[in-house]
């Protein structure tokens, strides 16, 4: 592996493939990792609530990504909540008077 300079694909297929073991059935549960680039892994949460719960640890995300696939692989964690429907239809779009509450 590390003459062919396979050890750090290895390790960023590691973070995908095994992510429930590498952060815990509970966090597993309800997030999923979505990309890793330049060290940076951006991980989609079920809810927002979970989305601020990861923030908050993020440092102890960090130790044991680590732990389980060695330093400088993931050095930053970019964690956001789930996708927000689009209310754009058809291919053109017009834009809207400005900011306004629609939602009550």
């Amino acid at each position: 592996m590390k003459a062919r300079g396979w050890e750090r694909p290895k390790a960023e297929a590691t973070v995908f493939g095994a992510w429930e073991k590498v952060v815990g059935p509970d966090i597993a549960a309800h997030s999923r990792p979505v990309k890793l680039e330049a060290g940076v892994l951006t991980v989609e949460a079920e809810s927002t609530a979970w989305a601020t719960q990861l923030r908050m640890l993020t440092a102890r995300l960090l130790k044991q990504i680590a732990a389980e696939v060695g330093h400088k692989v993931v050095t930053k964690l970019n964690i956001h909540g789930p996708a927000a429907p689009s209310w754009n239809r058809g291919p053109r779009r017009v834009q809207g008077r400005g900011p306004r509450d629609t939602y009550g």
